[in-house]
């Protein structure tokens, strides 16, 4: 199935649902850290409910770190300075879709490590920031899984 990561999240409460929507649509979470929370937080393990158990999280120290356990995978950074719509995209099982922090989005760092074309945004109105961080999760990992067929393969 997919990947999904989390560069740096801060907020404890959109990590939960993630950790839900990951259980549900059978991708894999990676935190990339530092992380803005505990992962014993109240508020993480409220919003996944009882869905831990039935998901897939790997913990990174850096960037470095996580992009070394990707090895060739295709890393698609979803940012609003993305080069092209997330629905442009053929994806492939195995791919990772990768998030910034909800506060401050990728870093210039993980940004120049990333081709242009690996950039995609998600379409909204006009001088309007961003989106949640779950809600776009669910929005693009769900588009590469309908692409797929809605497969449950590797």
């Amino acid at each position: 199935m997919f990947q999904i990561a989390l560069f740096q999240p801060v907020m404890a409460a959109n990590t939960g649902n993630i950790i839900r929507l990951c259980a549900n649509n059978g991708c894999t979470l990676h935190l990339i850290k530092p992380l803005g929370f505990d992962l014993e937080e109240k508020k993480l393990r409220r919003a996944g409910l009882d869905y831990h158990d039935l998901s897939r999280v790997e913990l990174h120290e850096d960037f470095a770190a996580f992009k070394q356990a990707m090895g060739d995978r295709a890393i698609y950074a979803i940012t609003t300075k993305g080069t092209h719509n997330y629905t442009e995209v053929a994806y492939q099982a195995g791919d990772v879709l990768l998030f910034g922090s909800e506060t401050s989005g990728l870093s210039p760092e993980v940004m120049a490590q990333l081709a242009p074309e690996m950039r995609l945004r998600i379409p909204m109105m006009p001088n309007n920031r961003s989106l949640n961080l779950s809600n776009a999760v669910a929005l693009v990992s769900y588009e590469a899984w309908r692409q797929c067929d809605f497969s449950h393969g590797s």
